[in-house]
């Protein structure tokens, strides 16, 4: 006949034998009952343990290493103290700030965050939400959703799961969202350049399912035709953000029939870290012939040659303002917060200058009136 309890039995010696230790241990030690301990431990619970009996029972787990159990603790109340942050690649310098922001904020706030990637694919995305509701994580921060994840979306919130939106959003989906906003940076990418004097432009754009490069590439064009510039159009996007597209998509650029641009935005730091290596195999000098600027404000850009110009978005404060939402959601369920969009910044660096022929005249060392590269 088995032993009703056995299975518990187990536990403890498993426990016991990782050097991990229990309510019932810091019980023994205390000379108190379990239940005493259970509540002194307990910040919702400790209120029903005389202030005496609590700070024996606190200095007694505290040394022997007493730590509560999380999972066990969060099932009974129906948390479990993890929020899910799923990206879509953790090799994009980009997101690493927006992770800290996220994870400072949620430590702070007892919570511990898992990270999930998608690797930009619609059908991994949708396979780490089914594995992220099977471990019953208390909320989701959602960064890698592409135009097309709608359907994905609505399944995961009649779950009843909590999704706030970060970096990307999603047109249509009923869900709060923190973001930056892009056809703002757009614009001042193309004022920027406009403002130098340019009149023939383009842009090296990013994946045509992704709200962000969509956003930015509507908020360029519309700033070049309002000021009645000409866009060069390059007749293919980028399918993930790195020199090598960069690199493609210029070179496609410059073979083109038309004229080449004298100024070159490109959506993403390292697309224009390969449109710059590739002019230089070209014979090509930035800025003297062609301007090239980039966006995201990546480390070490102020650093190549020439310094990159470049849009600076709010990373780490997105990813914390995220956290925050996601939080204000867990605390009133019922209440959910309105979305934000915070605005870029413009870096001006040595990458964009005024067109050939349009540069004010200098003094070379011995004294006769130059210009500047034409």
């Amino acid at each position: 006949m088995k032993r009703r309890g056995g299975g518990r039995g187990k536990r403890d010696e498993l426990r016991r034998a990782r050097g991990i230790v229990t309510l019932e241990d810091v019980a023994r030690a205390a000379g108190v009952h379990y239940s005493t301990v259970s509540r002194a431990l307990d910040p919702s619970k400790v209120w029903r343990v005389n202030a005496v009996t609590r700070k024996h029972v606190e200095a007694v787990a505290r040394r022997m290493g007493y730590q509560r159990d999380m999972v066990a603790s969060g099932l009974k109340r129906g948390r479990t103290h993890t929020v899910a942050v799923v990206v879509a690649d953790l090799g994009n310098p980009f997101i690493a700030p927006v992770l800290r922001g996220i994870a400072n904020r949620l430590e702070s706030a007892g919570l511990m965050s898992l990270i999930g990637e998608t690797q930009d694919e619609s059908k991994r995305l949708a396979r780490i939400l089914d594995h992220l509701l099977s471990r019953r994580v208390d909320a989701i921060i959602l960064t890698a959703a592409r135009l097309s994840d709608g359907p994905a979306l609505r399944r995961i919130s009649r779950k009843g799961v909590p999704v706030v939106l970060a970096v990307r959003d999603v047109p249509g989906i009923r869900m709060p969202s923190c973001t930056n906003d892009e056809l703002l940076g757009g614009r001042l990418a193309a004022e920027h350049l406009i403002g130098l004097g340019h009149r023939r432009l383009a842009q090296l754009r990013g994946p045509r399912d992704v709200s962000p490069t969509v956003e930015r590439a509507q908020g360029f064009s519309k700033a070049v035709a309002a000021a009645r510039a000409v866009e060069i159009v390059v007749r293919s996007t980028a399918t993930t953000p790195t020199p090598d597209e960069g690199r493609r998509l210029m070179r496609l650029l410059l073979d083109g029939r038309q004229p080449p641009p004298t100024a070159v935005f490109a959506h993403h730091d390292l697309m224009a870290l390969g449109a710059m290596a590739l002019t230089v195999e070209r014979g090509l000098s930035c800025p003297d012939q062609v301007s090239i600027m980039g966006f995201h404000d990546l480390p070490q850009v102020d650093r190549v040659t020439p310094p990159l110009t470049t849009v600076r978005e709010p990373s780490e404060e997105l990813g914390r303002i995220a956290a925050e939402m996601t939080l204000a959601i867990l605390g009133s369920p019922d209440q959910s917060p309105a979305s934000r969009r915070l605005p870029p910044t413009l870096v001006v660096r040595e990458s964009t200058a005024a067109p050939p022929g349009q540069r004010p005249a200098v003094l070379d060392p011995i004294g006769e009136t130059v210009r500047k590269s034409t």
